[in-house]
C-alpha cells in the first residue's frame, strides 16, 4: 500500500452565481486542502475575516455561488489498483480526472473512494472538483423531498451537510464549500484492508477483542493471512482465494479495564492488524492498521421506581454520575481544528471536572484526534447521529445517504473505549410531539424509522458494546418512541430544560426533579478581548451593530436582561454590562448543576449547554470562540468538584423554606469531618452556628437539615450562611445581590512576579463576592486562575496570571480588570487599602 497525499498545487475558481463587486479576479486563487472556499479567499486577501463585525452578511454571496478546485499530480503505473480517496467533500461535488467524470458526491459526512486506474495516465494528471452552492441545492431538494419543519432560515434537513454551517442560534451562517478533509492517491496490489472493526468486551477478568476484517482484493488469486497482536497475545487466520472477510479473536487474561476519569485509570492497549500473502514469500505486509483500544462495559440503567423511570450510565458495572457538557464544532470551519487545539479544549474539559462530552447532532462525527484524546483523558463520549431540530425525509435519496454515513461513522468510532452512547437525534422526537410538526407534515415521513429501526439496527450490528438511545430528550417506550408520550418528561428518561432561559428565572431549576438532564444552559458574552477583537463598534454597546450581529439567539438580548434583573440591576456602562452578564451566566448554571447533584441518585447526571464556541459570539459556552474560559468555566469547575458542599431549600417553592446542607461525595473514599455552619452578618459577626460530625460514604449524598435559627434570618439583606466541611466551603445568601447590603469593595492588592507571569494577592477588608481578574483586557493571551472567589473580611486569595507582559499592580487592580459583584450593587467607590492600615483581625 502506498498512500500519497494530494495536498499541493490546488487552485480555486468561481464558476457561477453572484459575486461581490468589491472583489477582483476569482480565478486560480491558491487553495489549501484540507480547506474551504471562505478560508482560501481569506488567505488570498480577497475577503476580510468572516468572524469580524458584519462580514457574515457581506459575504453571503460566497455560499450562493459555485466553485471549482483544480490541481495536478504525478502518477506512474506499477500497482494493480490506483484509487482516489476523498475523506470529506463539502458537500455537493462532481469530480473529474483528466476530464473524465469519476464521482458525484452529496454528503459532507462520508468518505468517497474511486477506482481511478482506468483514467490515470503516466506523468501528469489533472484533478478537478466542482462544488454546487449548498444553499441553492438545499432549497431545490427541499421542494423535491417535500417541505419539512426545521429550526433555521435554510432547509438544512434536505441536504447531508453540517447543519450549523447554515447558521444556528450561536453559529455563523457560512454554508461554505470545500475539500474539508484530506485527499489521497492509494496504490496497491493483491489486497488492502477495507475495514477493521474491533469489538472489545470483558469476560470475567479477561479482555476479549473480536476484530472484524473486510478486505478489498485486486484479484482473487492466492490465499492471504491476517494477523492481530495486542498486549503480547496474537491471532492469525488464513483467507482462502476469493474470501474477503474474517473475524480474529484475541483473549487477554487479567486485563486492565478502561475507566472514566475519577473512577480509575485509562488503560489502553495497542492493537496491530496486518495482512500479507499466506505463502510467506515476502515479509512486507500488504496493508496494516493500528489503534489504541480499551476494555470496558457500558450499560444503560432505566429502573422503574416511585419517581418514574431512571436513566443512568454504568461503566464496568458501576454507576457513573455524569458531569457533562455539550460539544459543538470548535470552529465554523472544522478543518482548522488540529490535534493541538483538540488537546487544549479536552484538557480544559477535564480540568473543569467533566467526565462526558456530548457531540451534538447538528455538527459533525468528530475526528480521531477528538476521540483518542477523550480516551486518554477518561472523558466519556456521547455521539449524536447528525439529525437535529428538524423532520427528515425517510425516502430516497436521503435515506441511503443517512444510512451510509451512519454505518461509516459507527464502524470508525466504535473502537474508542470512550464512546458510551450513540443517540438517534437531537430534539426531533420532542419536535414531532410538541412543536406542531404533525400539522405541517400532513402525513409525510419525519424520521421515526431512522430512530426506531435503521440507526438502532446499525448500532446493534456494528457497536453492540455501545448504548443506543433513540433521541435526546426521550422517554423510554417499548417501541423506542411513543408519540402519545411527552419525550421531555422530567420523571422519565432524559430531558432538556429550556423554559428557564426562554421564559423564567434560573432559580426555577429547583422546580424540577429530573432523572437526567441532557441540555440546559444560560447565555453570556465572550471574553472582553474576544469581543473587542471581533467588533470595531464605536461606541460598543449591548445593541451596537456588531454586538447584534454576534447575538444569534432569538430575542437574545431581551432574555439576557430578563434573566439578570431579578438578581442584579441592569448596568448602563459597557464594561459593567459585560461583567454582570458573565457573572449571571455563571451563577445560573452553577445553580442548576448543584441542584441536580444534590438530587442524586434520583438524578444521575447533567450535560450543560455548552462547553465551546465556534466563533466569537454571545452564547451559552463556557469557553469562547478564541479559547478563553469565561467565568462560567470557573463555575463549572466548582460545581463539578469531586466533593461538593451545597446549601439547598427543602421546599424550593417557598420563599421561607427550611434549608439543608447537602454533602455530595463523588469519590471512592469516605468524606469525614466536622460540618460547621454559621449564620453571619456581612461584616463577619457570627449570629448563630452549629457543628456536627459528618461521614459521607463513597459516591453518595448526605443531607443535613439546618435548625430554624440558621435557616431563617432576622435581616436577610445583611446576613448569610457559611458552611465548611473538611476544607470545602460554600455560602448561602438570604438576599439576591441587588437586595443585599453589600459594602463597596475594600481590599489590599499586592503583586509579585512568579513563574510564567504574575501572582496577584487580594486581601479583603469587606465581604468581597465573586472576585475575578479579567486580565485578558490587558493581554489577550493572559489566563487567570482561580475566578469567582468570595472572600470574608480579612481573608486573602492568590490569583495566578499567566502572561508574557510586565503588567503593573495599577493595571491589574483597575476596577475594569479586578471585578467583584460588589461593584455592580454597592453605591460607594472601591477602596484599595494601604498595607499598613489593613485590619488583620
Amino acid at each position: 500500500m502506498q498512500r500519497t497525499a494530494i495536498s499541493h498545487g490546488w487552485a480555486l475558481s468561481h464558476t457561477a452565481g453572484p459575486r461581490s463587486s468589491s472583489v477582483g479576479s476569482l480565478r486560480d486563487i491558491p487553495a489549501t486542502v484540507p480547506g474551504t472556499v471562505h478560508t482560501d479567499l481569506l488567505a488570498a486577501g480577497i475577503i476580510e475575516d468572516p468572524y469580524l463585525d458584519g462580514n457574515e452578511a457581506l459575504q453571503a454571496w460566497i455560499a450562493q455561488s459555485d466553485w471549482r478546485y483544480t490541481t495536478s499530480f504525478e502518477w506512474e503505473p506499477g500497482d494493480e489498483r490506483s484509487e482516489l480517496v476523498f475523506e470529506g467533500l463539502d458537500t455537493v461535488a462532481a469530480v473529474a480526472l483528466n476530464g473524465h467524470p469519476v464521482l458525484h458526491a452529496e454528503n459532507m459526512h462520508r468518505t468517497h473512494r474511486v477506482d481511478a486506474t482506468a483514467h490515470l495516465v503516466p506523468g501528469t494528471n489533472h484533478l478537478a472538483v466542482e462544488f454546487s452552492s449548498a444553499i441553492r441545492e438545499a432549497d431545490r431538494r427541499s421542494l423535491d423531498l417535500g417541505s419539512r419543519p426545521h429550526a433555521n432560515h435554510h432547509p438544512y434537513n434536505a441536504l447531508r451537510k453540517m447543519a450549523c454551517s447554515f447558521g444556528w442560534d450561536w453559529g455563523i451562517d457560512t454554508a461554505t464549500a470545500g475539500i474539508w478533509k484530506p485527499v489521497y492517491l492509494e496504490q496497491w496490489s493483491t489486497a488492502r484492508l477495507a475495514s477493521v472493526r474491533p469489538v472489545a468486551t470483558v469476560d470475567g477478568a479477561d479482555g476479549v477483542v473480536d476484530i472484524h476484517l473486510e478486505l478489498a482484493r485486486a484479484s482473487g488469486e492466492g490465499p492471504l493471512v491476517a494477523t492481530a497482536a495486542i498486549g503480547g497475545a496474537t491471532a492469525r487466520t488464513v483467507l482462502s482465494p476469493g474470501t474477503s472477510s474474517a473475524v480474529l479473536s484475541v483473549r487477554l487474561p487479567s486485563v486492565n479495564l478502561w475507566w472514566p476519569r475519577g473512577y480509575g485509570d485509562q488503560a489502553l492497549y495497542r492493537l496491530d492488524v496486518e495482512i500479507g500473502p499466506a505463502d510467506g514469500r515476502t515479509a512486507v505486509a500488504l496493508d496494516s492498521w493500528s489503534r489504541d483500544i480499551g476494555f470496558r462495559t457500558v450499560d444503560l440503567a432505566m429502573p422503574e421506581d416511585g419517581g418514574g423511570t431512571g436513566f443512568g450510565l454504568e461503566v464496568n458495572g458501576r454507576p457513573v454520575f455524569v458531569k457533562g457538557a455539550n460539544w459543538i464544532p470548535d470552529d465554523a470551519f472544522p478543518h482548522r481544528v488540529d490535534r493541538a487545539r483538540y488537546a487544549r479544549r479536552i484538557g480544559q474539559a477535564a480540568a473543569a471536572g467533566l467526565n462526558l462530552l456530548r457531540v451534538w447532532g447538528g455538527g459533525i462525527y468528530e475526528s480521531e484526534d477528538f476521540y483518542s484524546l477523550c480516551d486518554e483523558h477518561g472523558i466519556l463520549t456521547w455521539q449524536d447521529f447528525l439529525l437535529a431540530c428538524a423532520a427528515y425525509s425517510e425516502e430516497e435519496p436521503l435515506r441511503s445517504e443517512i444510512e451510509a454515513e451512519a454505518r461509516e461513522a459507527v464502524a470508525r468510532l466504535a473502537v474508542h473505549p470512550s464512546l458510551a452512547v450513540l443517540n438517534g437525534n437531537n430534539e426531533n422526537l420532542w419536535g414531532y410531539t410538541d412543536w406542531d410538526w404533525q400539522a405541517l407534515l400532513e402525513g409525510r415521513s419525519w424520521g421515526r424509522d431512522y430512530y426506531c429501526t435503521v440507526l438502532p439496527g446499525i448500532a446493534a450490528e456494528l457497536a453492540p458494546h455501545v448504548v443506543y438511545t433513540p433521541g435526546s430528550p426521550f422517554t423510554p417506550a417499548a417501541s423506542g418512541f411513543d408519540p402519545q408520550t411527552d419525550p421531555n418528561d422530567p420523571s422519565r428518561g432524559t430531558m432538556h430544560i429550556w423554559d428557564l432561559w426562554n421564559q423564567k428565572d434560573y432559580l426555577h431549576y429547583r422546580d424540577y426533579r429530573p432523572r437526567f438532564v441532557a441540555e440546559f444552559g444560560w447565555q453570556g458574552p465572550p471574553a472582553w478581548s474576544t469581543l473587542t477583537r471581533a467588533l470595531s463598534d464605536d461606541p460598543l454597546t449591548p445593541e451596537s451593530p456588531g454586538m447584534l450581529s454576534h447575538q444569534k439567539a432569538a430575542d437574545g438580548n431581551t432574555k439576557l436582561v430578563r434573566g439578570l434583573v431579578p438578581h442584579l440591576p441592569l448596568p448602563h456602562e459597557m464594561h459593567d454590562w459585560h461583567w454582570a452578564m458573565q457573572l449571571n451566566q455563571a451563577n445560573a448554571v452553577r445553580t442548576g448543576i448543584e441542584w441536580f447533584r444534590s438530587l442524586a441518585p434520583h438524578c444521575t447526571g447533567s450535560i450543560v449547554w455548552q462547553l465551546n464556541d465556534c466563533w466569537p459570539v454571545t452564547s451559552w459556552a463556557a469557553i469562547d470562540g478564541n479559547g478563553h474560559p469565561k467565568p462560567l468555566y470557573a463555575a463549572l469547575r466548582a460545581a463539578n468538584a469531586d466533593r461538593l458542599l451545597t446549601i439547598q431549600p427543602t421546599d424550593p417553592a417557598s420563599t421561607r423554606s427550611p434549608l439543608e446542607a447537602d454533602a455530595v461525595n463523588d469519590t471512592d473514599q469516605a468524606w469525614e469531618g466536622e460540618l460547621r455552619i454559621e449564620r453571619r452578618t456581612l461584616s463577619g459577626r457570627v449570629l448563630s452556628d452549629v457543628a456536627v460530625g459528618l461521614r459521607v460514604p463513597p459516591r453518595s449524598v448526605v443531607r443535613t437539615p439546618l435548625p430554624e435559627d440558621l435557616s431563617l434570618p432576622e435581616d436577610p439583606a445583611s446576613e448569610m450562611l457559611v458552611a465548611v466541611l473538611a476544607g470545602t466551603r460554600t455560602f448561602w445568601h438570604f438576599a439576591e445581590y441587588r437586595g443585599q447590603a453589600l459594602d463597596a469593595a475594600e481590599f489590599l492588592a499586592e503583586a509579585e512576579p512568579c513563574d510564567g507571569g504574575i501572582l496577584l494577592r487580594i486581601t479583603a477588608r469587606t465581604l468581597l463576592r465573586d472576585v475575578t481578574v479579567l486580565a485578558d483586557k490587558l493581554d489577550a493571551d493572559a489566563t487567570v486562575d482561580p475566578a469567582l472567589v468570595t472572600l470574608l473580611p480579612a481573608e486573602s486569595a492568590e490569583f495566578r496570571i499567566r502572561t508574557a507582559l510586565p503588567l503593573t499592580l495599577s493595571e491589574l487592580s483597575d476596577r475594569r480588570v479586578l471585578r467583584s459583584a460588589n461593584q455592580l450593587v454597592s453605591h460607594g467607590a472601591e477602596v484599595p487599602v494601604p498595607a499598613d492600615e489593613l485590619d488583620q483581625g
